[in-house]
């Protein structure tokens, strides 16, 4: 392609189509459910629509858009950030050092899906215009923040290729961690079982059942099954999780109500009832391959049913649809007794003075040694026999 590429920066989702951005977003979807949920026009929209980014919350949306011949070849889900909230690979000591001495570290730019640590492609390209789109893609987004006097531009859960690419460009590199559990093709939970060693086995045989003596039911609800009502019942538990965790939660009340109306066929709703009333629930969105663990609240304490509804549901309903594998969220290394595995994660950074580029760059490197020795150790402690840990 040899034309002319146009780059913008929008003042939200509502200006560009839904059928433009999915063509770059999730073009597999076509045939089926797209591979990452939360790039689609219709999440990255209900986040704007319901107030959760926008005035007031740090998050302004300005997504960017790449044009050829005024068809959209690129887009990527961009962000001007005035804090580091929600992130989940923060900067948070990146912004004091900067500010203690002397700089000005917000606004920054932020490529990323908010409150979302989820690995997917943030350079979104329209296939066979991979290498085009996102080389396209961070020209432009580095321009905005030479342009309008940015410290920095951040682009956060990245796949490894972009990382890859991105660091060939000029930018830094950034590898975290997330523990993962990795579907080896079993039948059932107890194949699963069957591949730990003898202690684990029995430590989460007796966790479920545990769980599972809470004196009421757990449900499954996904698509039509789930209701307005569940929604009510979820919302309590994000406000306890949230309240105590981030101070205030992130999301807001109607940004359920948008899933209701626009994703049910994309989510997972695990839910736990008691005496006639919801006590505790998890919610999971479905890709095309992973199910993607997202938050989690309670109104009763109960033992192990956090690990029952978040862990080993997930596990039961990735086996049933044949889903390669589970991403359980940030942090957690209570994960890994459970069969979740350690897999590194991505970003790339760009800072625009010299000097503290430099200095986040030699720690960026000993971090990425850290976090790799740290990946090999747990690795060699997770809950499998010999031999039979998933790749």
């Amino acid at each position: 392609m040899t034309e002319t590429i146009e780059i913008a920066a929008l003042a939200g989702l509502s200006e560009i189509p839904a059928a433009e951005w999915d063509a770059c977003a999730c073009p597999e979807a076509a045939d089926g459910r797209p591979a990452d949920p939360f790039t689609t026009h219709r999440f990255l929209s209900a986040l704007e629509r319901s107030g959760s980014v926008g005035p007031g919350t740090g998050w302004a949306a300005h997504p960017l858009v790449a044009r050829a011949g005024g068809e959209a070849i690129a887009v990527a889900p961009l962000y001007v950030k005035g804090n580091s909230q929600g992130e989940y690979i923060f900067d948070f000591n990146w912004a004091h050092a900067y500010e203690n001495a002397g700089g000005r570290y917000y606004p920054k730019l932020q490529v990323a899906v908010p409150f979302t640590p989820a690995t997917g492609r943030r350079f979104l390209t329209r296939p066979g215009l991979e290498d085009l789109g996102r080389r396209a893609l961070i020209q432009g987004a580095l321009q905005l923040a030479e342009n309008n006097q940015l410290s920095s531009l951040h682009i956060t859960f990245c796949t490894e290729e972009e990382a890859e690419a991105g660091a060939a460009m000029g930018l830094m590199r950034r590898t975290t961690q997330q523990f993962h559990w990795a579907n080896a093709g079993y039948g059932d939970f107890q194949a699963f079982l069957d591949t730990l060693s003898s202690r684990k086995r029995k430590a989460i045989r007796k966790e479920r059942a545990q769980a599972q003596a809470f004196g009421g039911t757990i449900h499954q609800l996904t698509g039509p099954a789930i209701e307005p009502g569940h929604w009510d019942a979820f919302w309590r538990f994000y406000q306890d999780t949230g309240a105590r965790k981030w101070g205030q939660p992130y999301l807001t009340r109607a940004f359920f109500d948008e899933m209701q109306a626009t994703m049910r066929d994309d989510i997972l709703l695990v839910l736990a009832e008691r005496n006639g009333r919801w006590v505790a629930g998890a919610l999971n969105f479905i890709g095309r391959d992973a199910l993607f663990g997202r938050y989690w609240g309670c109104t009763e304490d109960h033992p192990c049913l956090h690990f029952e509804l978040c862990y080993y549901q997930a596990i039961d309903f990735a086996i049933a649809r044949g889903l390669a594998r589970v991403e359980a969220g940030a942090q957690g290394e209570h994960k890994l007794a459970r069969g979740y595995l350690p897999v590194p994660t991505h970003s790339l950074h760009w800072i625009a003075d010299p000097g503290f580029r430099n200095a986040v760059a030699r720690y960026l490197e000993a971090e990425r040694d850290a976090v790799g020795e740290e990946i090999e150790v747990l690795t060699a402690y997770g809950p499998f026999r010999r031999g039979e840990r998933p790749e």
